[in-house]
Order: C-alpha cells, then structure tokens, then sequence
C-alpha cells in the first residue's frame, strides 16, 4: 500500500545492474560514476517504469542524483555466498552481516532511504548448499529473534532468519526507522514442491521469513514446467502463479523473468531454456507473461514484476580476468537485458522487446 495515497501499489520494475563492458562486481567494484544513469533512467521512465531492482550494493552518488529527478522507487538486493557448504556456519554467517550492514549504511550516507522499497536479504541460494546445510543441523527448526520469530522451519530458513532479523534491529536501532526485508528465492528450490526440483521436498524453501516473498520465476525453470495449466490462459507458468497465490497470505513480487538471447543455447537438455532465445520472440513472451499475471486466479496478491534486465551484462559469470571485455556467444547469463550495449557504451534496443515493456506498463489494467 502507499500510505501517502491510500491505495494498492504495484511496481512495475526491471533489474538494473548498470556495469559496462570492461567493468565488474567480482572485486567489489561498483559501476562507474558517470553520466550512463541520466540515458538509463530516461529510457527506463519512458517505458513506464516505476521499480529498479537494483542489484550492485554501493550504487554510486550520480545514479542516486539522476534518481532524484524521476518519481521511481527501488529495492537493494544484497549478494550473499550461496555456494557454502553450511550457511549456519558462525563465521559464515559473521562474514554475510558484514555485507548487509554495509549496504544499509551506504543507503543512509549514499543512497535515497526515502526511495527505497526493500532489502533483499541473499538471492537464489544453490540447491547442494541447501542440502548440506539442512543435513549439517537437523535438530536446528526454530527461531525468536527480536523481530522474527518462526518454527518448524529448515535450518537454512532459519539461517536467513538470523540475518534478516539482525538487519531489521539494526537499521531501526542505528537509523531509527526499518523498511521492508524479504529473501529472494527461485524455483528450482522451492517454495512449491514439484517432482523436478533440485532439493529433496523436506528442504524446499519457502522465501516467506520478513515483510513479502521475493520470488524469481522464469517460464522455463525447475518447479514451473511441471505445474499445472493455469485457469485462464492454460499455460504452466499461470498455474504457478495461481499456485503460489493460494499458499500465502503475504503479498508476493516476482523479483526476476527474462529470456537470455544469447547467440546458442550451450545445454539444451539440463537447461532447456536457458539461452538461445530469439529476439523477436521475446517480446511475445513478455506479453505471454503479463497477461498470466494480471488475469490469473488470486492476482491480487502479487506486488509486482521487475522484467530482467536493463542491460546485457558481459562480466558474468567471470571466467576469467578479461570476462568483461567480450561479450561470450556460449554464456547465456550476459545476454539477458532488453537493450544491448553498443560499442560507444550506449544502449541500443534488442528489436521491439522495450516498446513491448512500455505497452505492458503504460496500457490500462486487464480485465
């Protein structure tokens, strides 16, 4: 709700991560400071944007100016390792805090408190790390925090509950206010359990601990291919969607849905899906989406859907010292974003996948 207006909110977001070619996060870089926010924001404002779910933890000073002249909010995704062997480990668990409490603090010296929607505690933990860390403590199920108080639950939620319920009374007790907190889950992991999942269904997680549930969910991932038909457009991913609604009473935002254009698709049979797309299929499929969305049973309680992302990204996944200097034909992981980046750094749009964005966010509700 926005408590100004009095009335529902949605957001209608994209991912943002702003790193240019030759730049990247792996050493904890943050994107340059220069004038690329003033024709990002612009192009984002224009296709009816009003979300930026913002992934780089220190965002520098221009991006926050060039914020202040749109009326866009955003939420900060915080990065935790999700590739450890035990995420209740005491030092692990020592080390994340570090990044999540540098990432307050640099919203409240840097950033736009006054816009920020939510902290993002961790995104799309990995399934092996899951497992251990739930066989590593089987005893481990409940959790009272100040702020967070759940049982009954798998030792990994409650390792995120140890995190999420630290960062609430830190902000309150430091800042003297808090904002919305959730973990960002995916599919492959849970929370609904399915036959194709990458964990046993004793450890599938449900990304329900703090204020909403954050949710990346991709027509072609694990969980969403094996659900049922939905209601009104009969397509799997609507089904999810119904599915999900019916499971929660917290309001719930799909933090992540793309399509990788990536010239080949390198692993067709244990990543069907992932890479490969065709540009001029993409924007059918953003529709395809929308309207599973908005016309699905119990759509109300969804918050929002941030299409990702901006741009493609060539850093990742960081293979090696120059990743970021060449745009790999075989990794599908930089090749998601609605623009490319053109060879003097400005964004160049992939076919009609923007004014498809714009019509989705500008056109008035389905009914």
């Amino acid at each position: 709700m926005d408590l100004n207006k009095k009335a529902p909110l949605f957001f209608k977001g994209i991912g943002y991560s702003p790193y240019l070619p030759g730049e990247t996060p792996l050493q904890g870089a943050s994107p340059g400071n220069d004038g690329r926010y003033t024709e990002h924001l612009t192009l984002m404002r224009n296709m009816g944007v009003n979300y930026l779910h913002v992934f780089p933890m220190n965002m520098p000073s221009n991006f926050f100016a060039q914020l202040d002249t749109s009326d866009m909010k955003y939420g900060q995704d915080i990065w935790l390792n999700g590739y450890v062997p035990d995420f209740l480990a005491e030092d692990y668990l020592t080390e994340m805090w570090t990044h999540i409490k540098g990432a307050i603090d640099h919203t409240y010296r840097i950033g736009r408190p006054d816009r920020l929607v939510l902290f993002s505690i961790g995104d799309e933990l990995q399934a092996q790390s899951v497992i251990s860390t739930d066989a590593s403590h089987p005893d481990v199920r409940n959790f009272e925090g100040k702020h967070i108080l759940v049982s009954n639950r798998t030792p990994t939620e409650i390792a995120l509950a140890k995190l999420i319920d630290k960062a609430i009374e830190y902000e309150l007790t430091t800042y003297g206010r808090r904002h919305l907190y959730c973990h960002t889950s995916w599919t492959h992991i849970g929370p609904l359990k399915r036959t194709d999942l990458d964990v046993p269904s004793d450890s599938a997680l449900l990304p329900d601990i703090g204020d909403l549930m954050c949710l990346n969910i991709y027509t072609y991932a694990r969980g969403v291919v094996s659900s049922s038909p939905g209601s009104v457009t009969h397509s799997t991913y609507q089904g999810y969607l119904e599915d999900l609604a019916s499971s929660t009473d917290k309001p719930i935002f799909i933090t992540q849905v793309g399509f990788s254009t990536s010239p080949s698709e390198p692993k067709p049979a244990e990543a069907p899906g992932f890479g490969g797309h065709k540009v001029k299929d993409v924007a059918s499929a953003f529709t395809a989406i929308w309207k599973d969305l908005r016309t699905a049973k119990g759509n109300n309680k969804f918050c929002g859907i941030a299409f990702f992302e901006l741009n493609d990204e060539w850093w990742k996944s960081g293979e090696d010292p120059i990743d970021s200097s060449q745009h790999e034909q075989g990794d599908p992981e930089e090749w998601f974003g609605l623009f490319e980046v053109g060879s003097d750094h400005r964004l160049i749009p992939k076919g009609n996948i923007p004014n498809t964005v714009r019509t989705l966010y500008t056109s008035p509700p389905i009914k």
